[in-house]
């Protein structure tokens, strides 16, 4: 019994032993906050045009440069070769230059004053085609968003369950092998002896 007791005690060990081995430390890759935008983008849509607009972070009085796509907005197709004038209704004074880099991809540059709200309105001029498109929402001063991070992972309850379970057990056998310790060095009971009963014979 004393050895039956033990065996299971140690096999109780070995389990607890592997359950903690599979536990996470930490050691593994998290994963990632996943993409965080590099650039702001605005965009303008008329009949014949389709317009995208996407720059950095703008800042007061330095150099801007912003690129401009502009496509057929049937087709989608870029339009290549196109004649641009770019102006800013909030500062009339300001200039831009805009230089093809690409077919439909057009390399716009300027300066800001101050960090506030601007919009660009652009005189397209493309074959038979012409259009005067507005694209607002430009703010000068404005920082990317920054990602948040990773809310950290709750502890796994499986490696706690199976702890108390071992502590548990642990205890059990513990009490079974004193109470089986005790009971052997308990000395044996005496064993009354028969007396064989006598009879007389009263002849």
């Amino acid at each position: 019994m004393k050895n039956l007791l033990l065996l299971l005690l140690a096999l109780l060990l070995a389990t607890g032993a592997r359950a903690h081995g599979g536990e996470d430390h930490g050691d593994a890759a998290k994963p990632s906050a996943g993409p965080v935008a590099t650039t702001f983008s605005v965009a303008a849509l008329s009949e014949s045009f389709e317009l995208l607009l996407r720059f950095e972070p703008l800042k007061k009085g330095e150099d801007a440069d912003m690129r401009l796509f502009v496509s057929d907005y049937a087709t989608n197709a870029p339009i290549k070769g196109a004649k641009l004038t770019v102006t800013c209704p909030e500062a009339a004074d300001l200039k831009f230059t805009v230089s093809e880099k690409s077919p439909g991809a057009y390399l716009v540059e300027g300066t800001f004053p101050a960090n506030k709200k601007y919009s660009l309105a652009v005189n397209i001029v493309a074959g038979d085609k012409a259009d005067l498109m507005l694209l607002s929402g430009i703010e000068v001063g404005k920082l990317l968003p920054v990602a948040a991070a990773p809310a950290p992972a709750a502890a796994p309850l499986i490696g706690s369950w199976k702890t108390v379970l071992l502590l548990f057990g642990a205890f059990a056998l513990g009490i079974a092998l004193t109470a089986l310790v005790m009971r052997r060095r308990r000395p044996a009971a005496a064993v009354p002896t028969s007396t064989p009963a006598v009879y007389e014979n009263h002849a």
